[in-house]
């Protein structure tokens, strides 16, 4: 048996070449990706936090735990346009037509791709499972220590903010005044509160909490067990408090975010047993209503319950309504997406693979400007993919493993036609 082994010396020549084109790209695309996020989140940042005077020591660690997350979503990308963009400089530049000269096929170039892709996705699921937990929980520690500090970040304009027995909810804002802020919650008797204010002024009251100082300010009070007892009170002016008990009581929860793939696994689990006991009670309430109801229609006009009737098929209505929100359990629903997420965008480096290789080589002239171009476009339609499964998954009941792998199902299907269409010639 013979070796042709100035053959191999060339393929493993030309494998290095190619491998240190495309780092060098990637070191770029990798940095112009990077910049783009970071940006976008300092201006999150500047949003809600730096709009607070908060130190500037403490906004830079802010950045600093928010950076893995950068990274996370920078590196799948900059494999996919670094790959396009190599690929397309070897083929405008005619190397592409020397390596087919030379008897080599068009699989050489997909070698050092795969390299790439496998090496970004290892790297990438290990920050989103390792580095993206560790410094979310950090970022949220420093951000409850920021909160106690300046309690008015929590409050912004049209929106719903549950604390631990306080639900607030806010209008407009104009200035530093939030318009049509309203309160539920429950005074120290165990009564039921609602007050309601034409305008409001957030101040933060250091280490008492949140002060609300409240203009044109309606308040009832109703009974826990008798509804119709109840009073009313109007006032021009009025003071309301939150305590930082309550402000850090409502940022203690974890979030799926926070945890590593094996911690949500465990969570799902723990959730299917909650849910399989919480449907078997619904479906005995279910049984229970129907039976009701048949029993109802059977005795006919002379039942005694015959003129419950349409209780019974609206409780009927209810419990399978019931059924099906305890079925879909929205939390259930945010682990597995996150699961999915977690694995989805990392092993989306190596669906890019074929897929960029082959548009890469339809390059005829300034094959890494064209590439580059086009990398930019697939990588942010693939971004508002991933953007909309989620979408679809929280609120249409989209299966979370097709909202968050769609993309890259789509990607690896059509860079594999594309691949062979072309290995083929």
């Amino acid at each position: 048996m013979m070796f042709n082994t100035n053959r191999l010396i060339v393929s493993k020549t030309y494998f290095k070449y190619v491998l240190y084109e495309m780092l060098f790209a990637f070191a770029i695309c990798f940095c112009f990706f990077f910049f783009v996020f970071f940006v976008n989140q300092l201006i999150l940042l500047a949003r809600e936090i730096l709009a607070r005077r908060v130190p500037i020591n403490q906004v830079a660690l802010l950045l600093l735990f928010s950076t893995p997350s950068v990274i996370a979503m920078s590196a799948p990308f900059a494999s996919l346009v670094a790959t396009i963009m190599t690929a397309g400089r070897l083929a405008s530049d005619n190397e592409v037509l020397v390596l087919l000269s030379s008897g080599f096929s068009y699989k050489i170039l997909f070698f050092p791709a795969l390299v790439l892709g496998v090496s970004v996705a290892i790297f990438s699921f290990f920050t989103n499972d390792i580095l993206i937990p560790a410094s979310t929980v950090e970022f949220n520690k420093l951000r409850r220590k920021i909160m106690v500090a300046t309690p008015a970040i929590e409050l912004q304009a049209n929106s719903v903010k549950r604390y631990r027995n306080t639900i607030i909810v806010t209008g407009g804002v104009r200035g530093s005044v939030i318009e049509n802020l309203l309160i539920f919650d429950k005074t120290q008797e165990g009564e039921r509160r609602i007050i309601l204010a034409e305008n409001a002024v957030l101040k933060d009251g250091g280490r008492e909490g949140l002060s609300i100082n409240l203009e044109g300010a309606f308040v009832q009070t109703t009974g826990e067990n008798v509804r119709d007892d109840y009073d009313y009170a109007v006032s021009e002016t009025m003071q309301y408090w939150v305590s930082n008990e309550d402000i850090m009581q409502a940022s203690f929860n974890i979030t799926p975010r926070e945890m590593s793939s094996r911690d949500i696994r465990t969570a799902i689990k723990k959730g299917e047993e909650e849910i399989f006991i919480r449907e078997q009670d619904r479906k005995r309430r279910l049984l229970n209503q129907a039976a009701a109801l048949e029993n109802a229609l059977r005795a006919g006009v002379q039942g005694e319950n015959w003129n419950r009737r349409a209780a019974f098929a609206l409780g009927l209505t209810r419990e399978k309504n019931a059924l099906k929100i305890v079925s879909n359990d929205l939390n259930q629903i945010i682990n597995l997406i996150e699961l999915h997420r977690k694995t989805a965008l990392p092993v989306g480096a190596f669906c890019f693979v074929f897929l960029a290789v082959s548009i890469g080589l339809m390059a005829k002239k300034s094959g890494q400007t064209v590439g580059f171009i086009f990398g930019v476009l697939i990588a942010v339609v693939y971004w508002c993919s991933i953007f909309i499964g989620q979408v679809l998954g929280f609120d249409w009941g989209m299966p979370p493993f097709w909202a968050m792998w769609l993309p890259n199902i789509l990607c690896l299907f059509i860079g594999i036609i594309l691949a062979v269409r072309r290995v083929k010639k």
